[in-house]
C-alpha cells in the first residue's frame, strides 16, 4: 500500500446556535491499513444466490440493484462493483437502494459492530484490567492489532478506542476475556444479532477474523450499525479521528519506570482521509474491514442538511486503493441528492422484542434516555447545539453534536425501541470539514 502523505484539514465546530467558531486541525500522517488476514475458508461465490431473506420487504432478496426511481431522481452510480451494498435513511429505516441486499458474505472487521454493540454496555470505560498472557489467546496470523502488550493494565477506554480506531483484535480478545471469554461472547453476538432481526449473520470469531461459515450481510451490518448508533459511547468512539493509546512501560535512564504512550488513528479513511480520498463532509463513522476472504467491507454514516443516512459496501471488485470507500462516497451523494425523490425499497426492521413508541412533541431539555436529546422544530429553521466537545484521555477527533431539527420527533424511552417509521440518532456526532 502507497505511503500516506500528510493532510491539513480544516474542521469547523458549531458551538452555539447564533455564533460560528471556525478552527483549523492539522491531520496527521494517514496510517496504513491493516494488512489482510490469510484466508481460512473459500472464497463466496461470484453470483449471488437465487434464493435470499425477504426480512425488510420481498424486493431486498431479490438479486441485483433494487431502485424505484420517481420524477427527477438521480440514477444510481453506474460505476458501482461490490458485491452487495445499500443505502438507507438511518432515521426512517427507508431503504432507499440496495444490490443484493442479503447476500450472505465474509464481513470482515464490520463484525466490531456486532461486537461492540453486544459487550460495550457490560463494563463502565474506567474500569481498568491487568492484561495476562489467556487474554492473548488465539488472535489470528496477521490480524490487525493495536498493540497490547502482557503484564500492563489498560482502561476499558482504552480498549474500545483500540477496538474502533485500530481496529485491533488484540483489544477484541481482551475484552472478550474480560466479558467470559471467546466461546461466551461469540455466543452473546449470535443471540443478539437473533434479536436484531439481523437473521443473515453468523459469527464464529468476534474480531471478523476470516473463519468458515462467519458471515453477514449489507443489510445486517447496516441494522447493526443502526442499533449501536443508539449508544453514545459507541458514536463517540466510531468518531474519534486520533487518541493516544498507552505504551509499554519501561525503565528510562535513571532506572525509573515509566510508561508513554503512542498516537493511533482511525482506518476509517471517509473519516480520517488519505492520500487519494478526502475526508467525506458529515461522516461520522462507523466501521470499516479488510480480510482476504472478505476483500473491503465499509458501513458508514453521514449528515447532511438534517438527513442521516447509513451506507453499507461489500467486497468491490475493483482493486484500486481506498476503492471500497470511493464506492461508498458515491452512495452517499446518491442518497442525499435522491432522498424524498425515490419510493423505498424496504426498510430496517427492528429488533424482535421492540415496543411500539408513540411519537412525542419535541421539548427543550427532553432526556428520556441517556441517548436522546430534542431539536428544534421542523417547521423552523433553527438547529439547536446540544453539545460539543473534544474527545477525551488523549483522543483528539473533534466532533460535534447537533439538534435535529423537528416539530415532532419520536424519542427514546427507556428500554424501547421506536417501530413507527422514525429512529433519531438525537445527539449524533457529526463529522464537519
Amino acid at each position: 500500500m502507497p505511503a500516506p502523505m500528510k493532510q491539513t484539514v480544516r474542521r469547523s465546530l458549531l458551538v452555539t446556535a447564533a455564533s460560528l467558531t471556525s478552527l483549523a486541525l492539522t491531520a496527521p500522517v494517514s496510517l496504513a491499513a491493516p494488512s489482510p488476514t490469510p484466508s481460512k475458508s473459500p472464497s463466496p461465490s461470484a453470483t449471488p444466490p437465487a434464493a435470499m431473506s425477504s426480512v425488510g420487504g420481498a424486493r431486498l432478496g431479490q438479486a441485483g440493484t433494487q431502485v424505484a426511481l420517481a420524477g427527477d431522481a438521480p440514477v444510481v452510480p453506474k460505476d458501482l462493483t461490490a458485491r452487495s451494498w445499500i443505502v438507507a435513511d438511518a432515521e426512517s429505516g427507508d431503504v432507499l437502494a440496495a444490490h443484493n441486499a442479503h447476500w450472505r458474505l465474509p464481513p470482515a472487521s464490520t463484525m466490531k459492530m456486532l461486537f461492540a454493540d453486544t459487550v460495550l454496555p457490560k463494563f463502565p470505560r474506567t474500569t481498568e484490567h491487568k492484561v495476562v498472557p489467556k487474554d492473548l489467546a488465539g488472535i489470528g496470523s496477521g490480524s490487525s492489532l493495536v498493540g497490547i502488550k502482557e503484564d500492563e493494565t489498560y482502561s476499558v477506554h482504552d480498549l474500545w478506542l483500540g477496538v474502533f480506531l485500530r481496529s485491533g483484535n488484540d483489544a477484541v480478545h481482551v475484552l472478550s476475556s474480560m466479558n467470559g471469554g471467546v466461546a461466551g461472547t461469540v455466543k452473546e453476538m449470535n443471540q443478539h444479532a437473533e434479536e436484531l432481526q439481523a437473521l443473515d449473520t453468523h459469527v464464529v470469531s468476534p474480531d471478523g477474523y476470516d473463519a468458515p461459515g462467519q458471515v453477514s450481510s449489507a443489510y445486517d451490518l447496516t441494522l447493526i450499525a443502526r442499533s449501536g448508533l443508539q449508544k453514545k459511547d459507541f458514536r463517540e468512539y466510531c468518531s474519534t479521528v486520533t487518541a493516544k493509546f498507552p505504551g509499554e512501560t519501561k525503565k528510562n535512564k535513571k532506572g525509573k519506570k515509566v510508561r508513554s504512550s503512542f498516537e493511533i488513528q482511525n482506518t476509517n479513511r471517509l473519516l480520517a482521509g488519505d492520500y487519494d480520498i478526502s475526508q467525506y463532509p458529515g461522516i461520522a463513522g462507523v466501521k470499516n474491514g479488510n480480510t482476504t476472504n472478505a476483500g473491503a467491507t465499509f458501513t458508514g454514516v453521514a449528515e447532511r442538511a438534517g438527513r442521516v443516512l447509513l451506507v453499507t459496501v461489500m467486497n468491490p471488485e475493483k482493486s484500486d486503493h481506498n476503492e471500497v470507500y470511493k464506492e461508498s462516497a458515491k452512495l452517499f451523494d446518491w442518497g442525499f441528492a435522491a432522498a424524498g425523490k425515490v419510493t423505498p425499497v424496504g426498510e430496517l426492521v427492528p429488533p424482535r422484542g421492540a415496543a411500539p413508541t408513540a411519537q412525542a412533541s419535541a421539548q427543550p431539555g427532553a432526556n428520556p434516555s441517556s441517548g436522546a436529546s430534542s431539536g428544534a422544530g421542523r417547521g423552523g429553521t433553527s438547529q439547536q447545539p446540544v453539545a460539543s466537545a473534544v474527545a477525551d484521555d488523549g483522543a483528539r477527533g473533534m466532533w460535534t453534536a447537533l439538534g435535529i431539527t423537528g416539530g415532532v420527533l419520536v424519542l427514546l424511552a427507556a428500554g424501547a425501541y421506536v417501530v413507527n417509521r422514525r429512529w433519531p440518532l438525537p445527539d449524533l456526532v457529526r463529522r464537519r470539514r
